[in-house]
């Protein structure tokens, strides 16, 4: 019964992505944002993130908050539409990685990349990838198999050194890619429930120690990465270099380490806060 459910779903998602790639990019990504900002609204997610933007921004009116939620379903739904035009997205000049040059003086030495979803972090390999570096990148595994494959293919292209799942087995080939010199991205601001617990707009949450562990372990540099959404489905990528301690105290340094990254993520999103997930469980 369940590879049949698996199936029935990845032939829903295969069917939207086929009527999706009818139409042009920007009338997709218009017509996804539209219908997402009408709909997403009237579903129990809109409250949590109503009440994870009051939590954080307690000074906005109610007004503003639901302003915000609101824009934030739109930049969903054009994230959503916008998966199935990734190659368009790449070769069509949509992507200003300016932000990303100082990362040039890395590439063949190693370094550790982790971003937000924020903007669409879907395109945050893709500038690694303008600037020469030959990303790797971590990714969660989705229930339906069927699913997991389809969406994994249709990223794997902007991460040539490889695409790895959470596994047992990921952080030893992640170690020996960064070891001899590559370049790791991943997204680092989900609710982890194994993970640290750090300050994110003011109240601890759980979060994914793993960049700050595998830069602290190997003596490699960290940056946050920055994905600003821009009109006419453009986008705009940047980065900031987040310093960690190195003591004799190697958990420290790591939580320190994990701590800044969640600080450069804050900074980031206050600048735009209508362009991340408010609907996750981030603080459990």
């Amino acid at each position: 019964m369940s590879e049949l459910k698996h199936r029935l779903e990845y032939g829903a998602i295969r069917a939207v992505a086929w009527l999706v790639a009818r139409l042009p990019l920007e009338t997709a990504s218009n017509l996804s944002g539209s219908l997402w900002r009408r709909i997403a609204p009237r579903l129990k997610r809109h409250r949590r993130a109503l009440t994870h933007l009051a939590a954080a921004f307690p000074e906005k009116s109610e007004a503003e908050r639901e302003r915000i939620a609101n824009d934030m379903w739109e930049v969903l739904g054009r994230t959503f539409a916008e998966t199935f035009y990734l190659p368009e997205i790449f070769a069509s000049g949509r992507i200003d990685a300016s932000g990303l040059e100082e990362l040039r003086d890395h590439i063949g030495k190693g370094m550790v990349i982790c971003a937000a979803h924020q903007g669409n972090w879907e395109v945050a390999s893709m500038g690694l990838v303008q600037i020469g570096a030959n990303p790797s990148g971590l990714y969660q595994r989705v229930k339906n198999p069927f699913v997991d494959v389809f969406l994994r293919d249709m990223r794997a292209p902007y991460y040539p050194a490889g695409l790895f799942p959470k596994d047992p087995s990921t952080p030893m080939k992640l170690m020996r890619f960064l070891k001899r010199g590559g370049c790791m991205a991943m997204l680092a601001d989900l609710r982890d429930g194994t993970g640290l617990k750090v300050p994110f707009f003011g109240r601890n949450a759980p979060t994914t120690p793993f960049p700050a562990m595998m830069a602290r372990n190997l003596g490699l540099p960290i940056y946050a990465g920055r994905i600003v959404r821009e009109p006419g489905v453009r986008f705009r990528l940047s980065v900031t270099r987040i310093e960690y301690p190195v003591t004799d105290d190697k958990e420290a340094d790591i939580l320190a380490a994990t701590a800044s990254i969640q600080a450069a993520f804050e900074a980031s999103i206050r600048e735009h806060p209508e362009q991340w997930m408010w609907a996750h469980q981030r603080w459990g």
